[in-house]
C-alpha cells in the first residue's frame, strides 16, 4: 500500500472516532437532560408532603403567659350582719389626667376591653336608661344586645330619604362609626362598707359605665352614660388584659389589678343621701371639686375615729 493510501486511511479513521465520540457527548448530555426532566416533574407532581404551617416568631425574647391565664381573686365573703356602715358613691375617672392616660393607650384601651367583651357575648351591657324599675338608670335592670350597646357608642346621623323623583319623603337616624378615642370618661359606682367580722374598710366596686356626649339639635350636651357593666361579672375579662406602664412594660398589672388597687384618679360626682342629689345640684363650680374632697375626707374620717382611744 502506498503512502498516500495510509495518509487516507488514517484521515478517514481519525474523523469516524471523532464523530463517534461528538454522538457519545450528544447522547450523554440527551440522557442527562432527560433525567433532571423527570426529576423536575417528579417534583412538581409529587403532593405528598405538604408546606409547613407559618408560625409567628416571638415578639421578645420570652412569651407574656401569665397574664392570659390568670385567675381573679375573689373578695371575702361579706354577711349583712357584719356591714355596721355602708355608703354608696358614684366617682368619674378623667382619661386626660396624667395618673389615667394609661387607660386610653392605644395598645390597650379600657373602652376596647370591655367593647370587644360585649360584642363577643362575654359581657352583658345594661340599659342606662331611667325607667319605672329603674329610676336611675344604673340598675342593672334591661340588658342590651350587643348590637344595641355598639349603636350606643356611635354617633349618630339623620338621613334623609327620598322617593324615585328626588322628593323628600322622611328621614331617619343612622348609627355612624364608633371612636375609641372619644372615650374620655367613665363612671363608677361602689360601695364602702365596713366588715366587722374582718375589722376592715374597703370599696367595692359594683359598675362601670362608659360616658358620651349625646349631641341634640347641635348642641353637646352634658356626659351620659352609654350602658353600665356589672363589674364583678367584668373581672375575670379584666384579668386578662395587660394595662400598660409608662414606666416599665413587665409590670404584669391588668386591668382588674388597676381597679381592685385604685390605681387611678378620680373625683366623687354623687354620694348617697336623702334627696337622691347630685354634686352638681347643689354646687357649682369649683365648690364641686371641694364637695368631692369633703366626701373623701368623711368617709377617711369616719375610719380614723374607729381606731382611736
Amino acid at each position: 500500500m502506498s503512502l498516500f493510501c495510509l495518509g487516507t486511511y488514517a484521515q478517514k479513521r481519525g474523523t469516524t472516532r471523532k464523530r463517534s465520540t461528538a454522538a457519545s457527548r450528544a447522547v450523554a448530555a440527551r440522557a442527562q437532560n432527560n433525567a433532571a426532566n423527570t426529576t423536575f416533574n417528579a417534583q412538581a407532581v409529587d403532593t405528598s408532603k405538604k408546606a409547613k404551617p407559618f408560625e409567628r416568631p416571638i415578639d421578645g425574647y420570652y412569651k407574656k403567659a401569665n397574664i392570659l391565664s390568670a385567675r381573679v381573686t375573689p373578695y371575702a365573703n361579706l354577711r349583712e350582719a357584719d356591714v355596721v356602715y355602708a355608703k354608696r358613691i358614684w366617682r368619674e375617672i378623667d382619661l386626660r389626667e396624667k395618673m389615667n392616660q394609661y387607660m386610653a393607650s392605644p395598645k390597650s384601651r379600657l373602652i376596647d376591653v370591655l367593647m370587644e367583651a360585649v360584642v363577643a357575648g362575654e359581657l352583658t351591657a345594661y340599659d342606662a336608661n331611667p325607667s319605672k324599675d329603674d329610676p336611675n338608670g344604673d340598675g342593672f335592670a334591661i340588658p342590651l344586645t350587643p348590637g344595641k350597646a355598639q349603636s350606643k357608642m356611635a354617633d349618630s346621623t339623620i338621613v334623609d330619604k327620598f322617593d324615585k323623583n328626588g322628593d323628600k319623603i322622611g328621614s331617619s337616624m343612622q348609627a355612624g362609626e364608633f371612636n375609641a378615642d372619644s372615650v374620655v370618661r367613665f363612671r363608677i359606682k361602689e360601695d364602702w362598707v365596713f366588715d366587722k367580722q374582718r375589722s376592715i374598710f374597703e370599696p367595692r366596686i359594683i359598675g362601670i359605665a362608659p360616658l358620651i356626649k349625646i349631641k341634640a339639635g347641635g348642641i353637646d350636651s352634658d356626659f351620659q352614660p352609654a350602658f353600665w357593666i356589672y363589674f364583678p361579672e367584668a373581672r375575670q375579662v379584666l384579668a386578662t388584659k395587660e394595662a400598660v406602664s409608662r414606666n416599665n412594660d413587665a409590670t404584669g398589672l391588668s386591668f382588674d389589678d388597676v381597679f381592685m388597687k385604685r390605681l387611678f384618679a378620680s373625683v366623687i360626682v354623687k354620694v348617697s343621701n336623702q334627696k337622691d342629689e347630685r354634686i352638681k345640684d347643689y354646687a357649682q363650680g369649683i365648690d364641686k371639686l371641694y364637695e368631692s374632697e369633703k366626701v373623701k375626707k368623711t368617709l377617711l374620717d369616719w375610719e380614723l375615729g374607729l381606731w382611736q382611744y
